[in-house]
């Protein structure tokens, strides 16, 4: 079977690489040997937050007296919610379905192994082997669990993400080691359904990725809740007795602390999906678990392509969205705009919400720049106020020679649906006091970027 082009891998990068291929006229075929929509719409991005809004529903029910509403406390049925959220996975997955079809592409379900010149052998649940060919191949294959020597995952006491997602009964207590986005988001729908949740951290603050005052609101939320929070601390291995997990964490003065729980989640980050591909019969660079490639994707063999988690860059689905566009849009005879790294919005769907663009505080100055920074607490916002969680902040950062904007960094309510403003400023050049000066509504959440970046400037009306 021949096509122009092949994509292996149907998540965020492969679909959207696919579809985009057909629009521009390629006869296209996508291969995916699990679930169409990949990890994020089946097991990351979409049911996570399913369950995170079940955790919000379920939190506003028990404080509705709060809002003049009086209502019976709310029970937490654990089972009820990951069947929303499957629900909800599948849905999107369908979803996924209609739009290859609707766009004409051809989806082969089975595992896929790169061959020599633009061959790829797809084998189906049955051991049925059959061979494709393409001028072009995109390779889209993704990441998983990452799995450590001191936390071998067995699926029931110590667990990765898919079965933290799936857990067929509320546990007691759990600890969650590692506090990017999937540990802080996993740990905060325990601790808000009813589970002790002790989260773990090997850097000196959670998020460790984010502006350290984001990273410490986040921190200060998650402790008022109930929830043990322990950073500059290891986990240096469980003991599982019966039912029973004994974690051994060395704090940060050194010491072992014992803590017992029913369920270890393993949160440390991703391994990418790169072995038995045939990458290396095929001649493809890998260096340190990522495909090497160009600005637009490009392996060291012609005809060959990668993108999304297996390729340098943050693994994100809007970012392997933004690279599958790229890189067919050359393919297909194009001049795209290059993927800008260092214009990539990063969200955590905790509550509080983060979210962030552009370099933090303290890694502006370390590159030279003379700053300004602005804040407005969400304390001042009659909408946080209005809505009954005024926790968090707009924090920007801004250069004070040029007033461009350098980064946004925001905690609070729904500052997921904000920052990509920011992102939309940076891109188009346009300077803080320029966004300021637009004239933002009120009253909304959105009002903070104007009043952080008057703040900045010492003209803070409500700050």
């Amino acid at each position: 079977m021949n096509y122009d082009l092949i994509v292996i891998g149907s998540g965020p990068g492969g679909y959207v690489a696919a579809v985009k291929a057909s629009q521009l006229g390629m006869k296209t075929a996508v291969i995916e040997r699990e679930n169409l929509g990949g990890i994020c719409l089946n097991w990351g991005c979409i049911p996570t937050k399913a369950l995170l809004k079940s955790a919000q529903v379920f939190n506003y029910i028990n404080h509705a007296a709060a809002y003049g509403v009086n209502a019976q406390p709310a029970n937490a049925d654990l089972p009820a919610m990951v069947q929303r959220s499957r629900g909800v996975a599948e849905t999107m997955s369908k979803g996924v379905q209609f739009l290859l079809k609707k766009n004409n592409v051809d989806v082969i379900m089975g595992s896929a192994r790169v061959m020599p010149d633009h061959n790829v052998e797809v084998t189906n649940a049955d051991g049925e082997k059959c061979v494709l060919s393409a001028p072009h191949i995109v390779i889209a294959t993704g990441a998983r669990s990452r799995n450590l020597p001191n936390l071998p995952q067995d699926g029931r006491h110590i667990i990765g993400y898919r079965e933290a997602m799936t857990l067929p009964s509320k546990p007691q207590s759990m600890v969650v080691v590692g506090s990017g986005a999937i540990g802080s988001e996993f740990a905060f729908f325990y601790q808000s359904i009813g589970v002790q949740v002790t989260l773990v951290e090997f850097m000196p603050t959670i998020l460790p990725n984010e502006d350290e005052d984001t990273s410490a609101n986040v921190a200060r939320s998650f402790k008022k809740m109930g929830m043990k929070v322990m950073m500059s601390a290891s986990v240096e291995r469980v003991d599982v007795d019966g039912d029973i997990c004994h974690v051994h964490i060395k704090d940060k003065k050194g010491s072992e602390v014992l803590v017992d729980c029913d369920v270890v989640l393993s949160a440390v980050g991703v391994v990418t999906n790169v072995d038995g591909l045939g990458l290396e019969e095929a001649g493809i660079k890998v260096e340190r678990g990522k495909v090497e490639v160009d600005d637009f994707y490009r392996t060291n063999v012609p005809g060959y392509y990668a993108i999304g988690d297996i390729v340098h860059g943050p693994a994100l689905a809007h970012v392997a969205s933004a690279e599958a566009l790229c890189c067919v849009e050359k393919i297909a005879g194009g001049n795209p705009h290059k993927v800008d790294y260092s214009n990539i919005p990063g969200c955590t769907y905790t509550t509080p919400e983060v979210a962030s663009v552009g370099l933090t505080e303290k890694k502006a100055v370390e590159a030279g720049h003379d700053v300004l920074v602005g804040k407005f607490f969400f304390k001042a916002s009659g909408k946080a106020t209005a809505a009954g969680n005024n926790d968090g902040f707009v924090k920007m950062v801004i250069d004070k020679q040029s007033d461009l904007i350098l980064g946004a960094h925001m905690c609070g309510d729904n500052v997921t649906e904000m920052i990509a403003g920011i992102v939309s400023a940076r891109q188009n050049g346009l300077t803080a006091k320029q966004v300021a000066a637009s004239i933002h509504p009120h009253p909304t959440m959105s009002e903070a970027i104007m009043e952080a970046i008057e703040a900045a400037y010492g003209q803070a009306i409500h700050g």
